[in-house]
């Protein structure tokens, strides 16, 4: 309930309330400095060097304040206005939930020159807090190991953390936030360490992105906002810049949490950015010549931005509480924004026409696009004009009974349509390499024919009242679309197109939990009458030991690489049967990671492709 849910993503939100803690200390003016450590045990410590917990007996509950904040849900400073004006952290539980859901939390605050401390079992406290010592420095030392009889997952994944504690040192600047894992060692036996520090804040984050996903800037340097409402206490601080791309990249962030469904403040910065470019433009004749009309969207085609707000208390809303409702920060953000382009427009003015020029080009490219999305809808099954002809679909019609497979090539689409269950799974097959939309204009996009087979087959179209570039699920005709592709290179690559197309125009099925990617086996292992499926090189091995002593040469190994080597009962039987086969959700921890990601590896930018072949080369197998 608290923590979102007991699998990998709940493990390391453990993390992320302790360190919410020193953040808000941070915020608060108190601390400069957070240190991570994963431990070999599976525990984790988190210490701060701000003012420390205070520790002193409160009167009316006749204990500790410490105990108190680490046992009672909702008692820490998030729920006192006078003990932080703003506080980090989506569910502003505090510390208490990270100690009941710990076998083992170990607490110590170095405070007035004293070291004290308390140790918990299951949230229950050991023993009073006491006093253990002296010291002249100051913080909060948060030791704990999540209790594994709750959680599904136990192993903390480094790069997880990593990718939060770079966002936080980005949205946080002057902050030092260090990673330490004890459990990885490098070549000279010294333990994995990492330092996240940023002094340009938000305008580093946007520089950052643009570099590693190799996108060039049209603008000499990131655009930076920042201003406070005195009424409402509403910090903003806006970091933008435009660059040669097609796509839009808006980060936004309530208190460090990643909103990733928006809300009031990047409603407030789009109305902004839109009312002060086009009167701008307006007013010095620039569209006069464009002979098509700008629209909202056309403001924001190649741009970066990160929107980061404080807000002392926000109403989260939305599919994934993650959407903000506060409708007083939308004029906060509004004017601070407004202000602060008028004033750029005019004293860049060479800037100022640049963008202009890259908005009057994305109108005309938007233009050709929405001619070629009307194809698509007038195709659509929406319209009448019926399925595409490779569809093999199901009887049922009820979308949240129904899968859809994506399926490399037609071989293997023969051999899932005769294997699935016609009651519920449809298969469509397509045809090769789908287009890369990363290196692709919009209307090329929707010209594709296996791209509109897909909105087709789908029943979705684009356009919403609130956003005519969203992806419209009202006539989602499948509730599960699943990824099989063949488990080799080209297969890979494949998957990796489908996924570029779905994360940049169908995001929402992401989002809404929609999208999967089938897990075929890689291996037959047979010996006599004995057979099994391995999915992985550690489990052939596990079953060549079972059945032949580890011997391979008395044992009869098939490698599969193509779904098509497969007969249709083998590929149901360890692929498409929902009751023995296992699929991998695609889900969206952070979208700024995954923007880099997709830019980074189908962009036209070959530097920083090669940079990840490069530093990823040890890890990589060759199959033969």
């Amino acid at each position: 309930m608290y923590i979102g849910d007991i699998s990998e993503k709940g493990l390391h939100h453990l993390v992320y309330e302790v360190v919410d803690n020193s953040i808000d200390e941070a915020l608060a003016g108190y601390c400069n400095r957070i240190e991570v450590t994963l431990h070999e045990d599976g525990s984790v410590s988190v210490e701060d060097n701000g003012r420390g917990i205070p520790t002193g007996i409160n009167s009316k509950e006749k204990r500790s304040a410490l105990e108190i904040v680490m046992t009672v849900l909702h008692a820490g400073g998030k729920f006192d206005k006078n003990t932080y004006k703003v506080s980090g952290g989506l569910h502003g539980v505090g510390v208490s939930c990270v100690n009941a859901l710990s076998s083992m939390l170990h607490v110590t605050v170095f405070r007035e020159g004293k070291i004290f401390e308390q140790e918990y079992r299951t949230g229950i406290p050991v023993y009073p807090v006491r006093e253990i010592g002296k010291s002249d420095k100051t913080g909060t030392l948060t030791h704990f190991l999540p209790d594994n009889s709750i959680f599904t997952a136990s192993v903390y994944r480094k790069e997880v953390l990593e990718s939060r504690l770079r966002e936080l040192s980005y949205l946080n600047k002057g902050i030092t936030i260090i990673l330490n894992d004890l459990r990885e060692k490098d070549e000279e036996g010294n333990h994995y360490s990492k330092t996240f520090f940023s002094e340009g804040g938000i305008v580093e984050f946007v520089e950052m992105l643009d570099k590693n996903a190799g996108r060039v800037s049209i603008l000499p340097k990131v655009i930076y906002v920042e201003g406070r409402d005195d009424h409402s206490n509403v910090m903003v601080e806006v970091a933008l810049c435009y660059n040669d791309g097609f796509n839009e990249h808006i980060y936004s962030y309530v208190n460090n949490i990643n909103t990733i469904e928006g809300g009031t403040h990047v409603s407030g910065f789009r109305r902004a950015l839109t009312r002060v470019f086009k009167s701008y433009g307006d007013k010095q004749g620039l569209f006069e010549k464009a002979k098509v009309e700008i629209e909202g969207d056309d403001f924001r085609e190649g741009l970066s931005s990160i929107i980061s707000v404080k807000v002392p208390e926000p109403q989260f809303e939305g599919q994934t509480k993650t959407k903000l409702g506060n409708s007083e920060v939308m004029g906060v953000v509004d004017s601070t924004v407004s202000k602060a382009l008028e004033a750029y427009l005019e004293e860049n003015p060479r800037e100022a026409k640049n963008i202009i020029q890259k908005v009057i080009l994305a109108a005309q490219a938007r233009a050709a696009a929405r001619k070629a999305r009307e194809l698509v809808q007038r195709k659509s099954v929406l319209s009448g004009g019926g399925l595409p002809g490779k569809l093999a679909d199901c009887s049922e019609r009820d979308p949240e009974r129904c899968e859809l497979f994506l399926v490399e090539g037609d071989s293997a689409g023969g051999t899932a349509k005769q294997g699935r269950d016609r009651s519920f799974q449809a298969i469509l097959p397509l045809r090769g390499k789908i287009l890369n939309v990363e290196k692709a204009m919009e209307h090329k996009i929707y010209e594709n024919e296996e791209i509109r087979n897909m909105y087709t087959a789908l029943g979705v179209t684009v356009g919403t009242p609130e956003d005519p570039k969203a992806l419209n699920l009202s006539k989602l005709r499948y509730h599960k679309l699943i990824i099989m592709t063949d488990a080799d290179v080209d297969g890979s690559h494949i998957a990796t197109l489908i996924l570029t197309f779905i994360y940049r125009y169908m995001k929402e099925m992401v989002e809404q939990g929609y999208l999967y990617i089938a897990q075929p086996p890689l291996y037959l292992v047979k010996k006599g009458k004995d057979q099994a499926y391995a999915w992985t090189e550690e489990q052939r091995k596990a079953l060549v030991e079972k059945f032949a002593n580890g011997k391979e040469d008395s044992v009869g190994i098939q490698r599969y690489k193509g779904l098509g080597e497969m007969n249709s009962e083998q590929l149901w039987e360890t692929t498409m049967n929902p009751d023995t086969r296992t699929l991998k959700q695609v889900t969206l921890e952070s979208a700024a990671e995954a923007d880099r990601v997709f830019s980074m590896l189908m962009g036209d930018e070959v530097a920083p492709r090669r940079e990840f072949i490069e530093s990823h080369a040890r890890y990589a197998k060759l199959d033969v």
